[in-house]
């Protein structure tokens, strides 16, 4: 299956623009780089090659910019290509399955880095289950925040805000809220719930607990 995407043909030569230009600029100043910072623009330069000991460019007189191959890309901008095996589904259902497909690596990166699914620091059965089953239910709960809130925050701002969150105790049986922003006051709405105030008792906290 082959689609095209306007919006796409317009991401890829804004990428390729400043690919250009960066090649461009290496071209005429080779100095000015490594194999570490050309990275993204070494496909556009014709016999570019670096120093194996110490990353700089090795060849700079012998530098042009390759023509050809960014009158070749042009030619595909836009295009999607799309392999299938599930030759029953319409185009219109492969291609809404192709977009989704960010949605499972994000997830994954969420119970990787967010999360700390991994490294798992238990070693019976029973207690790599509970680990696992822990962090999808904190992924289940975050999701549903996201949609409570109707995406207007990322996974990762409002996992930071929700750690942030806290009580801090001052004095007998009084503690102080330590934290509050534009996600604890959405939340505040969206469950009908008042955390606004600064110092509460270890009552009232357990109150707010079983709201």
């Amino acid at each position: 299956m082959v689609y095209y995407s306007q919006k796409y043909a317009d991401k890829q030569r804004r990428e390729r623009e400043l690919a250009i230009l960066k090649a461009k600029d290496l071209i005429a100043n080779p100095g000015k780089y490594t194999q570490a910072t050309s990275y993204g623009c070494t496909k556009y330069i014709n016999n570019i090659s670096f120093n194996k000991k110490t990353g700089e460019v090795a060849n700079d007189s012998d530098l042009s910019l390759n023509l050809e191959r960014i009158k070749n890309e042009e030619k595909f901008d836009g295009y999607y290509s799309i392999v299938t095996s599930e030759k029953h589904l319409s185009d219109k259902e492969i291609r809404d399955i192709y977009k989704g497909l960010w949605k499972i690596e994000e997830t994954f990166k969420i119970t990787k880095s967010e999360l700390e699914t991994r490294p798992v620091f238990v070693w019976t059965p029973e207690s790599i289950e509970v680990h696992f089953l822990s962090c999808f239910i904190a992924l289940l709960i975050i999701r549903l925040l996201e949609q409570k809130t109707n995406r207007k925050y990322s996974n990762h701002y409002i996992i930071d805000s929700l750690k942030k969150y806290s009580s801090t105790k001052i004095e007998h049986d009084i503690y102080l809220q330590d934290f509050r922003n534009d996600v604890i006051k959405d939340l505040e709405k969206i469950f009908n719930i008042d955390l606004s105030h600064k110092y509460l008792t270890l009552s009232q906290i357990k109150k707010l607990l079983n709201f």
